[in-house]
């Protein structure tokens, strides 16, 4: 493998299919894809994905970052004996920072013993609209105050159990009535509204030291009406990193949804992206899609359209989320180790 193939590959983060790592995924292994997504249809136990995480780590013999959807609610992959929390809804209705901060901790523990490394989580989208499809309950609440508080709690907890956050869907995903699974929602909010309801838990979120912000594939006409967040150079720069401050790693919501997928070409998408500041890249499910990914931008950067340089920018981000929350796999039987997670 070339030197280019490994510093484009590691801008992807892969799912698969199946309980164990299937013989497609070994090719992109080696690569070097930064890491892998669980989903439901990855679990079965505690101990078998724990030991799946432990095989994915063990076979790619080096830093190696495992993630997951683990928010509460209706947002989860691991059942038991992973705890079962509440809606964010129900967690923002307490109004108890500490009460979440908690729960974020105990979450984060259980992960930790599962060789996970990084939850996406927690959901800082405003819910103020009952008519949203995607987000509602997932949201701690209505007011951008409650959810700034509530969501900085959920960080501070899961980061002092030594699992990366990631805040979603930059810069807000809360008044959409489009699923953006399905289509490509657009906002036409004026800057002064998204600053004072959509970016106000973002930036609390920075300021907390989130390790990652996910972007939302989302037209928000105001910053830029040409392209969704994931794409824009003015809402992630321009915004988000110059405005805001924020430091660690963007990544990309998955591009197969079909508000990215049905809507651009996987290369634009990607050239675009890298230049508006994405650092890692979800593509969640088709091991073709994955490998013409990184085709795509070892072409893009031969072809002039994206420089090295770019690619390393975001490696020496995320070599910082790597440093503090990736781990070697932790063998053995996890059920010794369950009793624990609590102390």
């Amino acid at each position: 493998m070339s030197d280019l193939e490994h510093a484009a590959a590691r801008l992807f983060c892969i799912g698969f299919t199946g309980t164990t790592v299937p013989p497609e995924m070994q090719s992109l292994l080696e690569r070097g894809v930064a890491g892998a997504t669980l989903f439901k249809r990855n679990f079965e136990s505690g101990p078998q994905v724990a030991d799946l995480c432990a095989d994915l780590k063990t076979r790619a013999n080096r830093p190696f970052l495992t993630n997951v959807d683990q928010e509460g609610g209706r947002v989860v992959r691991l059942a038991a004996p992973f705890t079962r929390l509440p809606t964010m809804r129900s967690i923002g209705q307490s109004e108890s920072p500490e009460s979440a901060r908690r729960m974020a901790a105990v979450i984060g523990r259980e992960l930790r013993l599962a060789n996970i490394d990084m939850n996406f989580a927690p959901v800082l989208d405003v819910d103020t609209n009952p008519a949203n499809p995607v987000i509602g309950d997932r949201s701690f609440g209505s007011t951008p105050s409650l959810v700034a508080e509530m969501g900085t709690a959920w960080i501070e907890g899961l980061q002092s159990a030594g699992i990366a956050a990631c805040g979603k869907h930059f810069p807000g995903h809360g008044d959409t009535a489009q699923d953006s699974h399905l289509e490509l929602p657009r906002l036409s909010h004026s800057l002064e509204r998204l600053a004072e309801v959509e970016l106000p838990p973002f930036i609390a979120a920075a300021r907390a030291g989130v390790a990652a912000i996910m972007t939302a594939h989302i037209i928000f006409e105001a910053i830029d009406p040409d392209v969704p967040a994931t794409m824009s150079p003015a809402v992630l720069t321009g915004l988000l990193r110059n405005q805001l401050g924020f430091k660690g790693v963007i990544v990309s919501d998955d591009l197969e949804m079909k508000a990215i997928a049905h809507h651009y070409a996987l290369r634009e998408v990607l050239v675009r992206g890298i230049r508006a500041g994405v650092d890692l890249f979800l593509i969640c499910e088709t091991p073709d899609l994955q490998n013409a990914a990184i085709d795509a931008v070892i072409d893009a950067v031969e072809q002039g359209e994206i420089s090295i340089a770019q690619l390393h920018a975001a490696h020496e981000r995320l070599d910082i989320l790597f440093s503090n929350y990736v781990r070697p796999a932790q063998l053995g039987d996890l059920s010794e180790r369950w009793e624990m997670k609590q102390v």
